[in-house]
């Protein structure tokens, strides 16, 4: 059993920067892949970003490539994820997941993959 806090949501003004953080607790001898998805109301989850295991790969939605950087911190059992230039459409519930694997370097889109997940944190990007 992983589990997941996630921290940092707050209200924002576009433009602004914010970081998210995942912290694991638990079962943190399993080596996980982890991810951020987030949920618009009224809308489905979608996926935001992923990191593998070691950290070595990482994808990112179309819609925030370029603005949000996903990293973690092994020792910490931390996985963040910084938004850049906020968007009012970036306001959602942002959603932290993890899954254990083997591989050091295998990423994953989608939320079947994960079996575990954090509680959320609200974004809100307003003027």
């Amino acid at each position: 059993q992983v589990l997941l806090r996630e921290s940092g949501g707050r209200l924002a003004q576009p433009g602004e920067s914010l970081v998210l953080s995942c912290e694991a607790s638990g079962r943190t001898d399993l080596t996980y892949a982890a991810a951020w998805f987030r949920q618009a109301p009224g809308k489905n989850r979608e996926f935001v970003a992923t990191i593998s295991r070691s950290g070595a790969s990482f994808d990112y939605a179309d819609s925030v490539r370029g603005r949000f950087i996903i990293s973690r911190d092994n020792r910490k059992n931390i996985v963040s994820l910084q938004l850049n230039n906020l968007k009012t459409e970036d306001t959602a519930v942002y959603y932290c997941a993890a899954r254990p694997t083997q591989s050091s370097t295998f990423i994953y889109t989608a939320a079947s993959n994960y079996g575990f997940w954090g509680g959320g944190t609200q974004v809100t990007v307003s003027i």
